[in-house]
């Protein structure tokens, strides 16, 4: 079978000059590995500084003469602008560059197009296209009607996407529906796990900070280990997508259940992260969040500010946050100057190095969730040893005359309900 040919795809970026928080290089750096992670071949990158944005062609006339020259030398199948553009952006630049053009959003939703795995990730995900395509369908133009196949194709694009607007319409409605059946699923599975008072560690940060490997290391060290509930990992943006919960031992003995989300990055589409609130929320119920920081990265303080300012719009307050310098097989913790507030490690996932340190801190972080009780269950009331052992790993258990003495560390609604039983 012959090999596709991946797309030759042209890079351009608008440099504001009044931004000084804003490091051209590193977001379009990004920007190419999003195009990989898209499949596609970046051949080349055009940057242009500016005061501030065209609002017919997003970058200066002569610059957007100038792309269409490289487009015709590189023999470029589609051009890639680093910021989101209108309806009439898309139609006029389409009309002087003759090629097919989209923006960082329509990557961005076409990489979690070919990810998403879960029926509710691609309810969730088509979603999104289509909120984003409504308004820009007559913008759309050459994007529409070149279907065959490449970046912004995937999704409802490989359907003959109808530039009906009530057709769009009704098809979003109708995702809404099932998305509120799956979410009301979620919601009852949600409700049982604050019932039972287990807690609840949620893995938070930047895409390829390495929080599926932590994951992973997590429960390979919480004796709950299975390969084949393994988390997905590899050396990319957005190699998982799905929310994936798993159910580990602390050190202590106590049950926990650990979330691993969807990675962030910078310039997240709006309609992304509506579309993936009610996954992403699963946050807001976490007992304690970890934050997981790739140390090698360069842009350390972009992506920490990034996670930052997405669970502050998640409205994620007033909980324990654990930030997790990762990869320091590969740096020197001489070269981190990032201050930030609360614990900090220095860990390597892939290495195991200070996970035993990382679970010390959750622990602590953890701390008014556990109650530490001997008790001694008379041997009429074995269904209570039963129930301790299935849900418990004591720290000692002994058999005396007047029954079993359980040394163990329980939670609190477990805490109340044998307290009758507490001897020491």
């Amino acid at each position: 079978m012959e090999k596709q040919m991946k797309e030759r795809v042209l890079l351009v970026g608008l440099n504001l000059n009044k931004r000084d928080d804003f490091d051209i290089e590193s977001s379009m750096q990004e920007l190419k590995e999003l195009a990989i992670a898209a499949n596609a071949n970046p051949i080349s990158t055009v940057i242009q500084n500016k005061d501030k944005v065209d609002y017919r062609l997003y970058i200066g006339k002569g610059k957007l003469e100038e792309v269409s020259v490289y487009c015709e030398e590189l023999e470029i199948d589609t051009v890639i602008f680093n910021d989101e553009l209108s309806g009439a952006q898309l139609r006029n630049i389409e009309d002087v560059l003759d090629v097919k053009v989209i923006d960082r959003t329509t990557l961005i939703l076409d990489i979690f197009a070919k990810r998403a795995s879960t029926r509710e990730g691609k309810l969730q995900v088509e979603l999104a296209q289509l909120k984003y395509r409504l308004p820009r369908l007559k913008g759309l133009g050459i994007e529409l009607s070149r279907l065959g196949g490449g970046i912004g194709t995937r999704g409802p694009g490989e359907q003959k996407l109808e530039t009906d607007r009530r057709h769009i319409e009704n098809r979003v409605d109708e995702i809404r529906k099932r998305l509120k059946e799956v979410e009301s699923i979620r919601e009852t599975k949600r409700q049982n796990r604050m019932d039972s008072d287990i807690p609840i560690i949620a893995l938070v940060g930047y895409t390829n900070a390495g929080k599926s490997t932590l994951f992973n290391e997590l429960l390979k060290s919480g004796n709950e280990y299975d390969i084949e509930k393994d988390v997905y990992v590899k050396d990319m943006l957005f190699a998982t997508l799905d929310t994936t919960l798993r159910k580990t031992n602390l050190p202590n003995g106590q049950k926990a259940l650990i979330i691993d989300t969807v990675g962030f990055v910078s310039k997240l589409p709006t309609h992304l992260v509506a579309a993936f609130k009610g996954t992403l929320e699963e946050v807001n119920f976490a007992d304690v969040l970890i934050h997981v920081v790739d140390a090698t990265n360069s842009d350390l303080d972009i992506q920490i500010k990034t996670t930052l300012n997405i669970l502050n719009d998640l409205d994620v307050e007033g909980k324990p946050i654990i930030t997790v310098f990762n990869k320091m097989d590969k740096k020197d913790i001489e070269d981190i100057g990032y201050n930030i507030e609360g614990p900090k490690l220095y860990i390597s996932a892939r290495e195991n190095t200070n996970i035993d340190k990382l679970w010390q801190e959750i622990e602590k972080a953890l701390s008014d969730k556990f109650y530490k009780a001997k008790l001694l269950i008379p041997f009429s009331d074995s269904d209570i040893t039963s129930y301790l052992l299935n849900n418990y790993t004591p720290n000692e258990m002994t058999h005396e005359e007047n029954g079993t003495i359980i040394d163990v560390v329980l939670n609190k609604k477990d805490y109340n309900k044998y307290k009758k039983y507490i001897i020491d």
